[in-house]
């Protein structure tokens, strides 16, 4: 038996990178899967046609997850897309890189109202479906930044850490609906973030990482299926790194 099989997840920013592999992972894993995705429609297609081509179910949802009533709506819609909803990845994210001293607000804002309060949106409003079934499974992609804080990433880093105080929270209040709530933080991942890192950036990442490599994103979709499983059905409010290494 598939270790997802017949789960309903929901994946927010599946449409790249990480979002993209953990989407797959949990399709190959048996799950059917919301594709959710804000900007790019053709990519989050290329994901359900590739979750598909592997035999599983997928389906994509646009919305904003900054906005708390497009969040309702979004998880409305999966509700009557799939008839319920298992699993919450909360992976969308974005950066606005710059040092504290020059920060616009709108930039702080902007990383906060997407990262924070986009998660903290989408576990409103489907947490409450998965108490209905009493059981589910919450995923936040937090970061190493978040644990550690890094030098001109004051909002990410903000968003990343409170994100992990969300999760938190979030497992010692659901716990006793049967809904697990923990964080993955990843280190640096092969994405098209990182794709455009000047080398120099690149080879001095490199020395601050045991395991000497890069991430790739299936690194953090294998955690995050063993988290969505009945294999870890007796952990909650943690966070697991993983990052080869680099924040220990």
């Amino acid at each position: 038996m598939l270790m997802l099989e017949g789960k309903v997840a929901v994946v927010t920013g599946a449409s790249g990178g990480i979002g993209r592999a953990i989407a797959v992972a949990f399709g190959k894993a048996g799950a059917s899967v919301a594709v959710h995705y804000n900007g790019n429609e053709a990519k989050a297609a290329a994901v359900k046609a590739e979750i598909e081509e592997a035999g599983g179910k997928a389906e994509i949802f646009r919305c904003n997850v900054a906005d708390f009533d497009a969040c309702s709506e979004f998880i409305k819609s999966v509700v009557k897309t799939f008839g319920k909803i298992d699993i919450l990845v909360n992976n969308a994210g974005i950066t606005r890189d710059g040092l504290i001293m020059g920060m616009s607000e709108d930039d702080f804002d902007a990383v906060l109202d997407t990262n924070l309060k986009g998660s903290f949106n989408c576990i409103r409003f489907a947490s409450r479906q998965m108490m209905r079934k009493k059981y589910g499974r919450i995923i936040n992609i937090t970061s190493v930044s978040g644990v550690a804080g890094n030098a001109g990433q004051a909002n990410y880093s903000a968003s990343k850490a409170g994100l992990i105080g969300l999760t938190k929270s979030v497992a010692k209040e659901l716990a006793s609906r049967n809904i697990t709530a923990n964080a993955i933080a990843p280190g640096f991942v092969k994405t098209e973030m990182t794709d455009v890192l000047p080398d120099d950036v690149k080879e001095t990442a490199m020395k601050q990482i045991p395991l000497a490599r890069f991430a790739e994103p299936e690194d953090i979709a294998n955690a995050a299926v063993f988290l969505a499983s009945d294999m870890a059905s007796y952990i909650t409010g943690q966070v697991l790194l993983v990052d080869g290494g680099m924040v220990m």
